[in-house]
């Protein structure tokens, strides 16, 4: 028996390892993954810019753990991934301009930020914008997981403090976060760059981080 004020064993490895295929993913694999999200679970995932955070929208406790690892303020933008272009028009207000623009971009490695709508938690929103960041990734796994949860992931970047890329290799995520989240989708290393980031809340094309996706045309 521990007595009061000791601490409790360090367990190197809580994180459940899901091995899924990057271009076939099986679908008892990807059924296992959903259920941890839809269980509370936070998840790491491969996307087809980098690894990222995923959880079920809405999910506070999940949430919160996201700021904590991350050490990330209010003002922090979080990303619904999506499926398609009508679950992003569910989530944010999308003019016929703002359409167009990522009708052309998607699937891809970018993410918008759009005002919100009420579809979207408060929680998600950027608390002085009521914005939210969406994105249509082009990478079967994330479709796969996004087709069978059946809404959009709640995501975040899978970068760490004092770091300058986000982490790519399963290992690596299980050695540095494995025993802060539920399970690491192992899919084999992936990309160094994040997504780019483009605010089209204003009217126009702003650029906020200039990544994996091409903004050239924007500068």
């Amino acid at each position: 028996m521990l007595c009061a004020g000791a601490l409790l064993p360090y367990n190197p490895r809580v994180a459940r390892l899901i091995e899924i295929h990057p271009t076939d993913p099986q679908p008892r694999q990807v059924a296992a993954v959903v259920q941890i999200i839809r269980s509370g679970g936070l998840i790491a995932y491969p996307t087809d810019s980098s690894y990222a955070f995923g959880c079920q929208i809405g999910d506070k406790s999940a949430i919160d753990r996201i700021r904590r690892i991350r050490r990330t303020d209010v003002n922090h933008n979080f990303t619904l991934v999506c499926a398609d272009l009508s679950e992003i028009s569910l989530y944010a207000r999308v003019d016929n301009w703002s359409y167009r623009l990522i009708k052309s971009l998607t699937p891809g490695p970018y993410t918008f930020i759009l005002p919100a709508t009420r579809e979207v938690p408060k929680m998600l929103q950027n608390p002085k914008r009521r914005t939210i960041g969406l994105r249509v990734p082009d990478h079967p796994l994330a479709h796969a997981l996004l087709e069978s949860l059946g809404e959009p992931i709640m995501s975040s970047t899978l970068t760490l403090p004092g770091d300058t890329i986000p982490l790519t290799d399963p290992a690596d995520i299980e050695e540095r976060i494995g025993h802060q989240i539920e399970a690491i989708v192992e899919a084999g290393a992936m990309g160094i760059e994040p997504t780019s980031v483009l605010d089209l809340s204003n009217g126009t094309v702003e650029i906020l981080r200039a990544g994996r996706g091409d903004v050239s045309q924007f500068t």
